[in-house]
């Protein structure tokens, strides 16, 4: 898993950098607009850091992307048919949040995200990496703690929550049993 998984870091790297570059942009303007240091987003685009959802999150953001996309197009295959042991898989090195991109990445604005949340794990995600996205939560197997700017939600297995306006968000498990849910993105490029 390791190596997958060191591989999956300097693949997003060189997209980070890809991305920023297509966009004539320099370490200082990602860093400006995504509110993180130079020395940092150098690191990860180097594969020298693996970087956080939290630090993801506001990397894509900060490029108009979801992080589910900025995954894909790290691993971008363009097949119709994605099986299960072809999906690009991430995992935060900080609370163990593993995300799965299960839907192909192919030219439709849908996509679809499968996440485990470890036990008393809480994930952050600033308002930036919802802006040109909706989406909807389905809780697969355990309860999610979902505070969505002033707004907590609590869902159990089965529930599903369609997303408001962008707002700094936190996806938190409060059990001692993991927790999988679906995230089902209709992006508005």
């Amino acid at each position: 898993m390791s190596n997958l998984s060191d591989n999956l870091d300097r693949c997003l790297g060189e997209r980070i950098r890809t991305e920023r570059l297509a966009r004539g942009w320099s370490l200082s303007d990602l860093a400006a607009r995504a509110d993180v240091s130079r020395a940092m987003i150098h690191k990860v685009e180097r594969g020298e850091s693996s970087p956080t959802a939290a630090l993801l999150g506001r990397l894509a953001g900060a490029l108009s992307l979801s992080v589910s996309t900025l995954i894909a197009r790290a691993e971008a295959n363009g097949r119709r048919l994605l099986r299960r042991g072809e999906q690009p898989v991430w995992v935060d090195p900080e609370t163990g949040y593993r995300r799965r991109l299960v839907s192909p990445v192919v030219d439709m604005p849908l996509e679809i995200v499968s996440v485990e949340l470890p036990p008393g794990a809480a994930v952050p995600y600033g308002a930036a990496a919802f802006t040109f996205i909706r989406q909807m939560i389905w809780v697969l197997e355990g309860s999610l703690t979902f505070i969505e700017g002033e707004a907590v939600h609590h869902l159990s297995m089965g529930d599903c929550l369609a997303l408001g306006a962008p707002a700094d968000c936190i996806f938190r498990n409060d059990t001692d049993r993991p927790c999988r849910y679906a995230v089902v993105l209709l992006k508005s490029d």
